[in-house]
């Protein structure tokens, strides 16, 4: 399955939603993430640059509800582009954080600190998002 196709994306909706592996961190970091969504309600809008596609996510009450592809992500709360190298280096196990930290991955559209509160639930969903099969 290619990434960023209308069968990627619904794989995607369902392994956000079904949240990432636990391992490797302490409890304290996943009640943390728990806390973070529950209740969480925002549409994130992930973009490939050179394409100009969005993986548009609509998070409700801590449920990813939807997933679509679109070229026009006015609709999000958070737009975030990245190159397809930076996409690409993330599927072949880049550090989802490092990728948002160094600004490979960018937020620009959005409250920033709205989204920063969030953000290791943010990283974390990124993760989970870049192991997808493609």
């Amino acid at each position: 399955m290619r990434s960023f196709t209308p069968e990627w994306a619904q794989a995607a909706r369902a392994a956000v939603d079904a949240g990432p592996t636990r391992d490797g961190k302490l409890p304290s970091y996943w009640n943390w993430i728990d806390r973070a969504r529950a209740g969480y309600t925002a549409v994130w809008a992930l973009g490939v640059r050179e394409s100009g596609v969005y993986l548009v996510l609509t998070w409700k009450d801590g449920t990813c509800a939807a997933a679509e592809l679109t070229s026009d992500p006015s609709a999000a709360d958070y737009v975030l582009v990245a190159s397809q190298a930076t996409w690409d280096e993330l599927r072949a196990g880049a550090d989802p954080g490092r990728v948002v930290m160094y600004r490979q991955l960018r937020l620009e559209r959005g409250d920033v600190l709205t989204f920063f509160r969030v953000i290791y639930f943010f990283i974390e969903s990124l993760a989970t998002l870049s192991r997808l099969e493609t």
